[in-house]
């Protein structure tokens, strides 16, 4: 059983992913090499993802994943930093200590190939 907060960043987590919204989204130069119409559906792939199990998903965070397409294997994996004054993502204050709260965090997503891991 998933604890409250846990739900509520799984929510998130997954209202980013799907949308975009509440974070930047980040490729690799592995998936940035690929060929676009690829590029796009790691991308759909991504978005889509619901693959989650307890093996995977440990916490109920929905903050990772893992598949192959066309032979490539591909892991995406959200991280939470600390937003400034201003409610811009700052790297140099490191993650958020509350990645429940949006109003405290901002989502990276990052998509690379699993050898850039």
């Amino acid at each position: 059983m998933t604890n409250p907060q846990s739900a509520r960043i799984r929510e998130l987590n997954d209202q980013f992913r799907k949308t975009g919204l509440g974070g930047d989204i980040n490729f690799t130069r592995g998936i940035i090499d690929l060929p676009g119409l690829l590029m796009l559906r790691i991308a759909e792939s991504v978005q889509n993802f619901d693959a989650f199990t307890a093996g995977n998903d440990p916490h109920g965070e929905h903050d990772f994943g893992s598949f192959i397409i066309e032979g490539h294997k591909v892991f995406w994996k959200i991280d939470y930093y600390s937003l400034d004054q201003n409610g811009e993502l700052d790297f140099d204050a490191g993650h958020s200590q509350d990645p429940s709260d949006p109003a405290k965090t901002a989502r990276v997503l990052t998509i690379m190939l699993a050898d850039e891991y």
